[in-house]
């Protein structure tokens, strides 16, 4: 008779999918933030050519990096609401106590911002590319660095969501600690459609981009777990 007993989860799997799930069924029925942060992705990135004129070669020349630009932005206006709703109805004590360990929990919280943020922002991109008038064989090359650039944006903003949650004024705060570390992602995820239309390509900066994404995963989870505790404390 096996009933009545608990399957083990050794290695954390059946939670961190629950946090997960949790995470995006309060995305999809809080809607907000991470609904503006995909809308001004694309307002911005329509907006900009309005004012700048319609001359395709400025377009196609600043096109990958007015879609870097805004999708950093977009990700800035949801990081600060990361924890800080757990922080208002309590459930950040038990999401501490809790047996998964809470770089895992920051660990999907940071997957669920991605997917319902990074993601959507990467799929798009291609759309927005071609209003930009980038040109059709640079148009994946500028996705796939979103596709690696946007983890490494919500990995390292979690560690200011975690130092300034629960502060006043935190989304001010988040955007001047967070947006400094930012800086590294934008200059390879832009610069890699220069480096492959000047000659060299763009594979070092592609490298560079997978490096910075592998560095901040078992990094930026640590730190920012360290830091909602300290803010527990």
């Amino acid at each position: 008779m096996r009933t009545g007993r608990r399957r083990r989860d050794p290695l954390g799997v059946r939670a961190f999918g629950t946090v997960l799930a949790r995470d995006l069924r309060l995305a999809r029925r809080q809607g907000g933030d991470a609904g503006l942060a995909v809308l001004f992705f694309i307002l911005g990135t329509v907006l900009v050519p309005l004012g700048i004129g319609p001359e395709g070669a400025l377009l196609s020349r600043i096109g990958a990096g007015l879609l870097w630009v805004m999708a950093l932005l977009a990700a800035l206006l949801s990081l600060d609401r990361l924890f800080q709703s757990d922080w208002e109805d309590g459930s950040l004590d038990l999401i501490v106590l809790s047996p998964l360990p809470l770089s895992m929990t920051v660990l999907a919280k940071v997957t669920a911002h991605w997917l319902v943020t990074g993601l959507p922002m990467t799929l798009v991109s291609p759309v927005l590319a071609v209003l930009l008038n980038i040109p059709p064989d640079q148009i994946g090359l500028v996705a796939l660095t979103l596709l690696l650039g946007t983890p490494t944006l919500s990995l390292i903003g979690s560690v200011g969501a975690a130092l300034t949650v629960g502060a006043r004024r935190g989304g001010v705060l988040l955007t001047l600690l967070i947006l400094p570390l930012y800086i590294p992602v934008l200059i390879f995820g832009a610069g890699s459609v220069d480096a492959a239309v000047a000659g060299p390509g763009a594979k070092s900066h592609l490298l560079m981009m997978t490096a910075m994404l592998l560095a901040a995963l078992p990094l930026c989870p640590w730190a920012a777990a360290a830091a909602l505790r300290h803010a527990l404390d």
